[in-house]
């Protein structure tokens, strides 16, 4: 059993990185095209949203495919830590009061990525690199 829990490790690691990104860049696709869900707002590239989106979509893509995850993820998770602290902390200290819950969990989510790498299905194991 031991064995094939250790087989299946590095493809669940890619299996949640791959999954994880692709929920992530649903928020950025929503700043900048107001999809799936339609924004409130109009988007504006040089603002903290359009910055947000802009890394949430490019940063998301490159997590998705696994190019450069441990840069990437360390950069997002620094982005989500940022969120949380500008967005949710001055709203509460309880995440589920202060809405940062996501926020929270994709920081320390991400924070084990740029760690841990991308698995056995990214692009960073097609190019040789750990």
């Amino acid at each position: 059993m031991d064995k094939l829990i250790n087989a299946w490790r590095p493809r669940v690691l890619s299996l949640v990185r791959i999954v994880a990104a692709f929920l992530f860049m649903q928020h950025g696709t929503q700043k900048m095209f107001g999809f799936p869900v339609p924004q409130r707002y109009e988007f504006e590239l040089f603002s903290m949203s359009g910055a947000a989106g802009t890394l949430e979509v490019c940063g998301g893509f490159l997590l998705l495919i696994g190019l450069l995850t441990r840069p990437v993820a360390f950069l997002l998770s620094g982005l989500m830590a940022f969120a949380y602290f500008i967005a949710h902390a001055p709203q509460g200290f309880w995440t589920l009061s202060n809405g940062g819950e996501l926020a929270a969990l994709y920081s320390f989510l991400f924070l084990y990525l740029s760690l841990a790498g991308g698995g056995s299905w990214s692009a960073d194991r097609l190019r040789g690199r750990r």
